[in-house]
C-alpha cells in the first residue's frame, strides 16, 4: 500500500473505510443474528458487507504501520497500534459467526423437512459468536479511534493558538 495518496498520508484516508464499514456491519450483524426473519432475508448481504469490513482492517493496519515509521515514536502511537492489532480477530469472529449462519440457513432451506437437529444448536452458537464478535468489534473501533485521535491531537489545545 502506498504511504501517501494525493500528497496525504494514506492511513487517515483508509481508516475512514474501517470507521464506516465496521460499525455498519456491527449493526447489521446484530439484526440478522437476533432476528430470524431478517436473517433469512439479509444474512448473505450482511456477510458480504462483513467481508468488505474485514478486508478493510488489514489495509488500515498496513497503512498505519507505514505512517508509524514516519512519525515520532510515542507511547500514544504505540497504544493506538496495539489496539488496532486486536481488531482483525474480533471482526473475524463476527464474520465467522455470520458465515456459519448463512451456511446453516442455506443448508436448512434446501430440504426444510429433513433439516438436521443440530442445525438449531449450530445456529444459536453461530449467533452468539456473531453477536459477541460484533459487540467487541464495535467497542474496539471506538477505542482505536479515540487512541488515534489522542495520539494526533494530544497537547494541541494546550499550545498557544491551539496548534
Amino acid at each position: 500500500m502506498p504511504s501517501t495518496l494525493w500528497g496525504l498520508p494514506t492511513h487517515p484516508l483508509v481508516v475512514h473505510l474501517v470507521v464506516f464499514l465496521v460499525p455498519l456491519t456491527v449493526v447489521a450483524t446484530l439484526v440478522v443474528a437476533l432476528w430470524p426473519r431478517a436473517r433469512r432475508a439479509a444474512a448473505p448481504w450482511v456477510l458480504a458487507l462483513a467481508t468488505a469490513a474485514v478486508i478493510s482492517v488489514p489495509m488500515a493496519t498496513s497503512s498505519g504501520e507505514n505512517l508509524e515509521q514516519r512519525v515520532p515514536h510515542s507511547a500514544l502511537v504505540e497504544r493506538h497500534a496495539e489496539l488496532a492489532d486486536m481488531l482483525l480477530p474480533l471482526a473475524g469472529a463476527m464474520w465467522l459467526g455470520l458465515a456459519v449462519l448463512v451456511g446453516v440457513g442455506w443448508y436448512a432451506r434446501r430440504e426444510p423437512a429433513s433439516a438436521p437437529r443440530w442445525a438449531g444448536v449450530v445456529t444459536v452458537a453461530a449467533a452468539v459468536l456473531a453477536v459477541g464478535g460484533a459487540a467487541a468489534s464495535g467497542v474496539q473501533v471506538v477505542r482505536i479511534g479515540h487512541s488515534g485521535a489522542d495520539a494526533v491531537w494530544h497537547g494541541v489545545a494546550a499550545r498557544p493558538g491551539g496548534r
